[in-house]
C-alpha cells in the first residue's frame, strides 16, 4: 500500500525542540489547518493519505476521536493490514497510527508523535508495538 510506503519514508522524523515543532511537524500540522505547538499523530496520519490517495478520504482533522466519530470509512474491531488504528484514553485524549503486521496479541505499527516508550506525546515518527487489546478500533482505508 502507498500509504504505508509514504508512512514508513517519514520513520526517524524528529520534533525540533521537543514542543511539537520543526519542518516535518509542521508540514503535518499544516495539512489539517493547525500550528505548531499542537499533539499530531493524527495529522501525520491525514498527511500520509493526502500524499496517497488522489483525494484525501480522511476526515481533515488533528483530532483523533474525531475521526473516528465522523469518519464514513468503514470501522472494524479487528486489525488489518493498513488500517488505522484508534486508541481512546479517554477525557478527548487519543492516539493513532497506522497497522503494518498482525503478530498475535500484537500490532505493529508507524506513528507520530511518539517515542520508543509508546507516549501519545511524544518527539517524532516510530515503527513501534502495541497490544490488540489496547485498541478502540480500525479504519479501513480504500484501496489504492
Amino acid at each position: 500500500m502507498k500509504v504505508l510506503e509514504v508512512a514508513k519514508s517519514q520513520i526517524g522524523v524528529r520534533e525540533l525542540t521537543g514542543n511539537n515543532d520543526g519542518v516535518a511537524v509542521e508540514k503535518y500540522l499544516k495539512s489539517v489547518g493547525l500550528g505548531k505547538g499542537y499533539a499530531w499523530c493524527m495529522s501525520f496520519v491525514y498527511w500520509c493519505c493526502k500524499e496517497s490517495y488522489p483525494i484525501n478520504p480522511l476526515v481533515r482533522t488533528g483530532g483523533v476521536l474525531r475521526e473516528w466519530n465522523e469518519t464514513t470509512l468503514r470501522k472494524v474491531t479487528k486489525p488489518v493490514v493498513g488500517s488505522i488504528f484508534i486508541m481512546d484514553f479517554g477525557q478527548g485524549k487519543g492516539h493513532t497510527g497506522f497497522v503494518t503486521g498482525i503478530n498475535g496479541t500484537k500490532i505493529t505499527t508507524i506513528e507520530g508523535n511518539t517515542n520508543v516508550g509508546g507516549s501519545r506525546d511524544g518527539i517524532g515518527v516510530f515503527a513501534r508495538e502495541r497490544n490488540i487489546n489496547t485498541i478502540k478500533g480500525y479504519i479501513l482505508l480504500p484501496n489504492e
